[in-house]
């Protein structure tokens, strides 16, 4: 080999040796702005956090007055229904008294009446059967 050959050897494996270093550093660089930006999104979730959890309260506090102020709500419109409630009821259980005071003896007769057929049928198909 002279030293024209060896020269162009070095001339051929500086190209290489530049494009691996080249990409060796950008290698470096993707993992270093991969990083960055990893920390960057957890800096923007912990801003986040820090701003949303202030209104998260303020929200859990109106939704607690809220809820006291349907409590009374709730029991005044109780309050203005109950008697209604109570004199619908008071119309209305003297009405179901009397129909099922002229229920009951209907039902009572019907009940009779089956307790007979069923002994009626009973007995004739004892008839109907061979004596023993």
């Amino acid at each position: 080999m002279t030293g024209c050959e060896s020269s162009s050897l070095v001339k051929r494996d500086i190209p290489a040796e530049i494009e691996t270093l080249t990409k060796y550093f950008q290698d470096a660089i993707e993992k270093v702005k991969s990083h960055e930006l990893i920390s960057q999104a957890q800096g923007y979730l912990e801003e986040g956090k820090t701003q949303i959890t202030p209104l998260t309260d303020k929200i859990q506090e109106h939704a607690e007055k809220i809820q006291e102020q349907m409590k009374s709500f709730v029991s005044d419109i109780e309050k203005q229904v109950r008697p209604m409630a109570d004199n619908l009821q008071a119309q209305f259980m003297p009405l179901v008294d009397k129909m099922q005071a002229q229920f009951k003896p209907l039902a009572d007769d019907l009940q009779a009446q089956m307790e007979q057929l069923f002994q009626t049928v009973v007995d004739q198909t004892k008839a109907l059967l061979p004596p023993q």
